[in-house]
């Protein structure tokens, strides 16, 4: 059962809150007054706080700020009579998981109490989560041997079984649809549609007619009512990618969408309920957007809950490699044996800086695949930019560089033998048991002595 601190300087609203959370079977905490709180925040006794924000003399934004350092684990939802957008969105800044303003819908409070909940469960249980999938850092269509994008990973799996709105950033071609299409995957929506919209592919019109729907005769060619994707994604997740290409027109009507829980077709006066997760994706900075004008700051503290940046593949190479193989073997047809790689291409893929990110990468593979001969891929085969890109001095194959200065002998063979086994595996397309017959080792070996989350 979870446990929730009550916290308001009007007895009146404290004891309908109370009443309303303890009928949903939650163990609630009422305190009347900010000055009383403050001795229980510290306990660690709560998975979340509902607190006003005009307390006196201590308010609510003093106990946020006390619970971000003292109790980092609780969530916390303010409570606000005046609606003010500034307060609400300095709140999110300091940590607050939501806000709900004064008079409050009953539906809309519980529905951000039960997320702020999961949200805390969700994080609690991490390390549950985890076990529960297949592998730790391998998530379906997503190789991850970096840090960066072990970590990653690990957000998706924190936040996937949450319906708390997720912020994806990251450059073009660096996987932001795959990331969210693995957040919807591994939560509890996955049985449920996923719907992708592109928001610069679309002009406003026909966005804002595309995402909320229309009724007949809403404009002209609008011959019958239609179904926004919002509404098609109900019960399921929408992704809204470039999301800075959405006009500040929409982006209004979508704050309102997110708010509460409602859309409005476009010629409609009735609102129609709505359960979609929504997920964001963008390739520019929206805070420099907010200060340019063009996007709104009350939407980007809605959206970006959790916000979730995938680095560069340039920032990242020890993910160049499991990549390329993890690409061969999707676009070798069932049946068939992997073509090999010829150890210049690989040094040639460790080397290119990708600046088309995985995307390129992929492409690239595919393009070296399609033209390939005799079961092995040549530099030949690759895109000619590609292949007149310079090659660093030391490959996967040399001997001895400047970084392997001051390591032991044993880390140096370690270290040796990792790439020699990294690079028997591309030779035999990724087959681990043909890998294992040409070192002349058993399988279990090879498994033992490959690098850790190597597929």
């Amino acid at each position: 059962m979870a446990k929730i601190l009550l916290v308001d300087d009007e007895p009146s609203i404290l004891s309908v809150l109370s009443t309303l959370l303890k009928a949903e079977s939650y163990d609630v905490q009422p305190v009347l007054g900010g000055e009383n709180a403050t001795e229980l925040i510290g306990t660690g006794d709560f998975d979340l706080m509902i607190t006003d924000i005009r307390m006196s003399p201590v308010n609510g934004m003093e106990l946020l700020k006390q619970a971000h350092d003292q109790c980092p684990g609780m969530s916390v939802i303010m409570l606000t009579a005046y609606g003010s957008v500034e307060t609400a969105i300095e709140a999110l800044k300091l940590g607050a998981f939501d806000y709900v303003t004064k008079p409050f819908k009953v539906d809309e409070l519980l529905i951000t109490v039960q997320r702020a909940i999961d949200y805390n469960k969700a994080i609690s249980e991490n390390a549950d989560l985890k076990a529960q999938l297949n592998t730790r850092y391998h998530l379906k269509n997503i190789v991850a041997e970096s840090r960066a994008m072990q970590s990653v990973c690990d957000m998706i799996q924190r936040v996937a079984p949450t319906d708390a709105t997720v912020l994806i950033g990251g450059e073009s071609g660096t996987g932001k649809e795959l990331v969210a299409k693995a957040i919807h995957a591994y939560s509890r929506r996955k049985d449920k549609k996923f719907v992708a919209v592109n928001c610069a592919a679309l002009p406003e019109p026909l966005l804002e007619s595309e995402m909320f729907g229309h009724v007949k005769g809403a404009f002209t060619g609008a011959s019958s009512d239609k179904e926004g994707l919002l509404e098609a994604a109900s019960g399921g997740t929408i992704m809204l990618d470039e999301i800075s290409s959405m006009p500040l027109s929409i982006q209004g009507k979508l704050l309102r969408v997110l708010q509460e829980k409602e859309v409005r077709r476009v010629g409609s006066n009735s609102d129609i309920p709505i359960d979609a997760r929504v997920l964001a994706a963008t390739n520019t900075s929206l805070e420099e957007m907010i200060k340019q004008g063009t996007f709104r700051e009350d939407l980007y503290y809605r959206l970006s809950v959790i916000p979730i940046e995938i680095p560069p593949l340039r920032d990242r190479p020890e993910d160049i490699m499991p990549l390329v193989y993890h690409v061969i073997k999707r676009e070798t047809m069932e049946g068939h044996t992997p073509p090999v790689l010829d150890p210049e291409v690989a040094a040639i893929l460790e080397s290119y800086t990708w600046p088309g990110n995985v995307r390129e990468l992929e492409n690239t593979v595919t393009h070296a695949l399609t033209f390939s001969q005799n079961g092995k891929v040549t530099k030949a085969d690759l895109p000619a930019k590609v292949a007149a890109a310079p090659v660093r001095s030391s490959t996967s194959t040399g001997i001895a560089d400047d970084g392997d200065r001051g390591k032991s002998l044993k880390a140096f063979l370690r270290a040796k033998e990792k790439e020699y086994l990294q690079h028997v595996l591309s030779l035999s397309g990724g087959d681990k048991e043909e890998a294992a017959k040409t070192l002349k080792i058993s399988l279990a070996t090879l498994y033992r002595k490959l690098p850790e989350n190597v597929e």
